[in-house]
């Protein structure tokens, strides 16, 4: 039977034979997409006079009230916030929580300063403080680590945040740019409880710090530091940090770039490519053991011939092949949308180079045009492109794309100029395809986009794999970067046992 805008859907549970009671009911949206409103701050003037407004960013999920429901955890982003190589002041950067209508109740952690208000009103350190020199960077002052209550917004822990500064030429220039360059994650790093991983540098001098937020208490699980050239993560960061098993021993370990650290914060390798915009950690090959790394490089001479992308195993860190030379490669991705060939294939920003898994060429002369995001959208077990506020299909027969969602018709914007990326997208409800989420143009909504394409295929949640999960909690940070289970889902995949949950 059809279902119209005035259809109500519940889910009943059939026991041995017997129908249950339902456990809840949804209506059907009347738009393709869920509005949520959203209180936009007021704006601001900067001390050398410049007025700034705000626009809703990146978020991620969680939930904060122990409800059962996912929460969206959005940033506000002050209009002339820009790259740490500038000069110049900003607004401040907000954080709200907002309702998307688990067990337990999730917290927020941030790195925090003096003057930094909860959601209590409470001021962490000195409200007057303004540390801020004539070009806008922050070289001095105190640096914190805080934990949130989800549901309240008022701090529960506050402590130094890890590293501190020191000298700021350490981390690759004397100015205040390459200090301040912060990545976060979360990982199961005793694989059965999150913690969370805040860093900063991945020029020169990178530092990786864990924390334990248990029974009411933070504690350091561990640091990693690489102080020098050629140790540990020592210029081998990107823009982002990516969290896998990658050794399989059950524990999650760190993708720091072009290193690997492992759950227990040594390291696990690193390869000497150097820094990079962008990476993808998953079973990109599945007919190969294990998961493998895909990464774009930013510096040929360091990253050499013929490896500014690449692919190398995720546990062992051997190069399993490689394209592209004497460029800044700025992005690239890896997905399944090719049935032809086994697992993902991958392209880049530099070149028309469309390659399988396995390393073959596909194609040297058309690849898709959109490298920022990806989604599984559709019904079938491709993946789709996500580029700014479109959704298209690749069409192997044709090397050519076909679009299948134009959000901007219905006042959908994307975020941080040239990344074009969403607010988020993760598989937030309904089954297992991805929903996204993008601000609308006003900045007074943000706009919920699930499929209406109905799928033969019958998976768990995709958020019940911890690797997904995770992956999901950093895609606000730093270059947004798509989520990947860790199993292989796309064409002629093999059946899935699912990672265990631990459940508090």
């Amino acid at each position: 039977m059809a279902g119209t805008t005035e259809a109500i859907y519940a889910i009943r549970a059939v026991i041995n034979g017997v129908e249950q009671a339902a456990e809840g009911s949804v209506r059907a949206w009347s738009t393709p997409y869920k509005s949520i409103p959203i209180s936009r701050p007021a704006g601001g003037t900067t001390p050398d006079g410049v007025a700034y407004v705000y626009e809703a960013n990146d978020g991620s999920v969680g939930d904060l009230d122990g409800d059962g429901e996912y929460e969206i955890v959005l940033k506000w982003q002050p209009t002339n916030a820009q790259d740490n190589a500038n000069s110049g002041y900003t607004g401040n950067t907000l954080i709200d929580a907002y309702k998307l209508d688990g067990d337990g109740k999730a917290e927020v952690m941030l790195k925090t300063a003096d003057g930094t208000v909860d959601g209590a009103g409470i001021v962490i350190g000195s409200a007057a403080a303004d540390y801020r020199n004539s070009s806008g960077y922050i070289l001095s002052g105190p640096e914190y680590l805080t934990v949130f209550d989800g549901k309240s917004g008022a701090a529960l822990a506050t402590t130094d945040y890890v590293p501190a500064r020191g000298t700021v030429p350490d981390w690759g220039d004397a100015y205040g740019n390459r200090v301040d360059r912060f990545l976060a994650g979360v990982a199961y790093l005793d694989g059965s409880r999150p913690s969370a991983v805040f860093t900063r540098g991945y020029y020169t001098r990178a530092v990786l710090a864990a924390w334990d937020w248990r029974d009411g208490k933070l504690t350091q699980r561990w640091v990693h530091d690489s102080p020098t050239a050629g140790s540990g993560a020592y210029g081998e960061g990107a823009h982002w940090l990516g969290v896998a098993d990658v050794d399989e021993d059950g524990w999650d370990d760190i993708i720091y770039g072009a290193a690997t650290i492992k759950s227990d914060g040594t390291l696990l390798y690193r390869t000497g490519l150097g820094h990079g915009d962008a990476l993808h950690v998953g079973v990109h090959n599945p007919q190969r053991s294990g998961k493998q790394i895909f990464m774009v490089h930013e510096n040929p001479t360091v990253y050499g011939t013929g490896r500014g992308m690449e692919m190398h195993d995720a546990a062992t860190s051997e190069i399993l092949w490689g394209y592209g030379s004497g460029a800044d490669i700025g992005r690239g991705v890896c997905f399944d949308i090719d049935p032809a060939y086994p697992g993902n294939e991958c392209w880049s920003s530099a070149g028309s180079f469309l390659i399988s898994a396995a390393g073959e060429i596909i194609s040297d002369s058309a690849r898709p045009q959109f490298y920022n995001f990806g989604i599984w959208w559709d019904g079938d077990l491709s993946r789709e492109l996500l580029d700014d506020t479109k959704i298209e299909k690749w069409v192997p027969s044709t090397l050519s794309s076909t679009r299948l969602l134009s959000a901007a018709t219905h006042g959908a914007s994307s975020n941080n100029g040239t990344k074009k990326n969403p607010v988020l997208t993760a598989d937030l409800f309904g089954d297992w395809r991805e929903e996204v989420v993008w601000r609308n143009s006003t900045n007074t909504a943000l706009l919920v986009f699930s499929t209406t394409t109905a799928s033969s295929y019958r998976f768990p949640t995709l958020m019940h794999d911890p690797q997904y999960r995770v992956q999901v909690a950093a895609q606000n940070a730093g270059y947004n970067q798509p989520p990947h289970p860790s199993f292989f889902l796309g064409n002629d995949m093999a059946p899935v046992t699912w990672p265990a949950v631990q459940i508090p």
